[in-house]
C-alpha cells in the first residue's frame, strides 16, 4: 500500500474531516471524539466530566467493551475505527484570574470544544463560546473570549502560555482521537491488507498510551516554565467541582438513549 499525508490541515479542518471520510472524499482521516459526536452522539462519553480518574481507567474502558461498542456505532455509518489514540487529560486556561474553585468560573466566557464539553462550562458557572482551535489565540489576545479548555500539550503547541496567565489543572475530561477509515475503502483491501493496518493500529494504540501521561506533565512544565500561574486542584476538593457538573451525565444519557446509558453503566463499573 502506499499511502499519501496530508499534514496540517492541508486538505480538510476538524469540522469538515468527518464528512470527507463518510463520502469517501478521502480514505483515512484523524479527527477527536468530539468531532464524531455530531454524527454519533455516544462519542461523547470521554467528557463526561470526572468519569475517568486516570489514564488506565481510560485504556480498562476502551478495552474493556466501550471500544467495541462505538466501533460497532461507527460501522454502521460507514466508517472503520481504526486507531484510539489517547490525547491526555484536558484543563482550564484564562487570563482574567486564578480558578480555584468553580464559583472562579462565574461571569468568565470559555471556549469549548464540542457539545457535552460546553454543557461542562455552563454547569461550572461561565459562559461557552464555539470556535475553531486555530481562533483561540486571537481570541483570547482581543478578550473576545477569556480562557478555553484544552489538554497542555495543545495549549502549549498553540503558545496559549502568551496570552493566559491562569492554569487550572482538574483533569475533568479525557478526549480520545480517533484515526478513522471509510468502510467501504477498508473493504476493497486484500485480507493481508487489513491485517497490516490492525496490527500496526495495535501497535500505535499501545506506543500512544505510554507516551500520554509523560507529554501532559511535560507541557505543563513548560507552560508553568514559560511564565503561566498553576493551581492543581487538590484531590479533596475534586468532590465539590463533581458536585458542580454531575448534571452534565444526565444530558449526555439524555441525548445518547439506551447506547449512551450501557456505555456510561459500563464506564462506572469498570476500575
Amino acid at each position: 500500500m502506499e499511502i499519501q499525508f496530508y499534514p496540517a490541515g492541508q486538505l480538510l479542518t476538524d469540522k469538515t474531516m468527518n464528512d470527507a471520510i463518510l463520502t469517501g472524499g478521502i480514505d483515512i482521516g484523524l479527527n477527536s471524539t468530539a468531532m464524531w459526536a455530531s454524527v454519533i452522539p455516544a462519542m461523547e462519553i470521554f467528557d463526561v466530566p470526572f468519569l475517568f480518574p486516570s489514564y488506565e481507567k481510560v485504556k480498562n474502558v476502551i478495552d474493556g467493551g466501550v471500544g467495541d461498542l462505538l466501533n460497532n456505532e461507527m460501522e454502521k455509518i460507514g466508517v472503520k475505527a481504526l486507531i484510539w489514540a489517547d490525547y491526555g487529560f484536558v484543563q482550564y486556561a484564562n487570563n482574567v484570574r486564578p480558578i480555584k474553585t468553580p464559583a472562579d468560573f462565574k461571569g468568565l466566557k470559555i471556549r469549548g470544544y464540542g457539545e457535552l464539553p460546553s454543557e461542562t462550562i455552563k454547569a461550572l458557572g461561565a459562559a461557552p463560546v464555539t470556535m475553531s482551535s486555530s481562533e483561540m489565540y486571537m481570541a483570547v489576545q482581543r478578550r473576545t473570549i477569556d480562557g478555553l479548555t484544552s489538554g497542555t500539550p495543545a495549549m502549549y503547541e498553540r503558545k496559549m502560555h502568551e496570552v493566559n496567565k491562569y492554569l487550572t489543572i482538574t483533569n475533568h475530561a479525557f478526549p480520545e482521537f480517533l484515526v478513522a477509515m471509510n468502510l467501504e475503502s477498508f473493504n476493497e483491501l486484500s485480507d493481508a491488507q487489513k491485517k497490516v493496518l490492525e496490527d500496526v493500529a495495535a501497535e500505535i494504540t499501545e506506543e500512544i498510551r505510554a507516551k500520554t501521561k509523560a507529554e501532559d506533565e511535560r507541557n505543563l512544565k513548560l507552560l508553568q516554565d514559560n511564565g503561566m500561574e498553576v493551581y492543581v486542584v487538590p484531590a479533596e476538593e475534586i468532590g465539590k467541582w463533581v458536585t458542580a457538573t454531575e448534571s452534565v451525565a444526565d444530558i449526555y444519557i439524555k441525548r445518547t438513549g439506551e447506547i449512551g446509558q450501557k456505555i456510561y453503566d459500563l464506564c462506572k463499573s469498570i476500575k
